[in-house]
């Protein structure tokens, strides 16, 4: 079940594979399984997951996003941004994009999709793998005994997280207009 589940949801399904391995870690806490083994089959499930989301995006998702990707406002020069951006920050994308709620599903599917290389994929991958199944499944060993807090603060650090990402975006983005309105207003009183 931790298998699946964290595979699922790193291959860019929407299923609850953190809970499931929060879920994991509580009931190593108790002594239905053994901790080592949770974060292992964890780390296994993280890791080909996102190999098959890797693959999937490279074979399907770069052709999906030309063809459909105007849309829902992805242009092409938005996603030859995308691949700028993969290009210069995917191996810290890849690995902080695990510990927040909503990329991890689908940090894989963009990093193949941007034609991100695979062998700088899988090592950060890899590492961001095993850095979340241990964290997570720790928090469940070590607070399994006040799960519903356990399950909000995590979620919560997860929103907080993705929250962030959304606000540096967006500030990103208004500078970036900002400073074409400014180039446009330089460009009309030089003419």
């Amino acid at each position: 079940m931790v298998f699946f589940g964290v595979m699922l949801e790193n291959a860019g399904v929407p299923v609850p594979g953190e809970t499931i391995l929060l879920a994991a870690g509580f009931f190593a806490a108790q002594g239905h399984f053994h901790l080592w083994e949770v974060m292992t089959i964890a780390a296994l499930g993280a890791v080909l997951g996102d190999n098959a989301g890797y693959w999937i995006g490279h074979r399907l998702g770069r052709t999906t996003l030309e063809r459909y990707g105007r849309y829902v406002g992805l242009t092409h020069a938005r996603v030859l941004h995308m691949d700028r951006f993969f290009k210069a920050h995917g191996n810290k994308t890849i690995l902080v994009a695990r510990f927040i709620t909503g990329l991890r599903v689908f940090a894989a599917l963009l990093a193949g999709a941007a034609r991100m290389t695979w062998k700088t994929f899988a090592i950060y991958n890899m590492l961001g793998a095993v850095l979340w199944s241990v964290a997570i499944s720790l928090a469940g060993f070590f607070f399994g005994r006040s799960w519903d807090l356990l399950e909000r603060w995590i979620r919560g650090a997860g929103l907080i997280a993705l929250g962030i990402v959304v606000i540096i975006a967006i500030t990103i983005w208004l500078n970036r207009r900002r400073r074409q309105k400014l180039e446009e207003l330089e460009a009309e009183t030089e003419a």
